[in-house]
Order: C-alpha cells, then structure tokens, then sequence
C-alpha cells in the first residue's frame, strides 16, 4: 500500500478535473480527496494499491476530456490508511 500527494498544473479547474478524479478513484477502491486551490492548480491525495495509486497518477498526467495538463508533481508519502473513501473537498 502506498500514498502520493499530487499537484496538477495547467488549465485543470472548470474541466471536471475533481469529479472525474472522484469517479475513477471510486472504481478502483483508492482513497483519498481531490481539491482546487486557489493558484488554479488541482491538489489530491490517493491512497491504496501501489498499482491503483499509480493509475490514478497517470490519469492526472491526461486528465479529464478538455484539461490540458502542463505538469504533475508527485510527493511520495508514508502511507497511513485514514481514507475509507474519496471525496472531493471544498
């Protein structure tokens, strides 16, 4: 098991960057939560299958249909199992 903290840059907010990174984590059982911030990037934190974590890496790399992404950066983080689902924060 393992948890990455990700930070998706390029034009990622009003795309459905959030709710589509929901809706996969979701299918696949990771854990987690997924938020904008306020300089226009797109934060999420996944937890689960090393497997599952880096398939929802790679979705952020391309994002939903009308994102255009320009850089992930991935922070590798102990893994602690504090996520029973994922959401999306406000």
């Amino acid at each position: 098991m393992i948890r990455a903290h990700v930070y998706v840059s390029g034009l990622v907010q009003g795309v459905f960057f959030r709710h589509e990174t929901r809706r996969l984590a979701q299918a696949l059982g990771v854990g987690g939560w997924v938020r904008n911030l306020p300089d226009g990037r797109v934060e999420a934190v996944f937890e689960g299958e090393e497997m599952l974590v880096r398939r929802m890496i790679e979705f952020c790399k391309r994002g939903p249909p009308g994102a255009r992404v320009t850089g992930v950066r991935v922070e590798w983080e102990e893994y602690k199992g504090e996520f029973k689902s994922f959401t999306i924060r406000y």
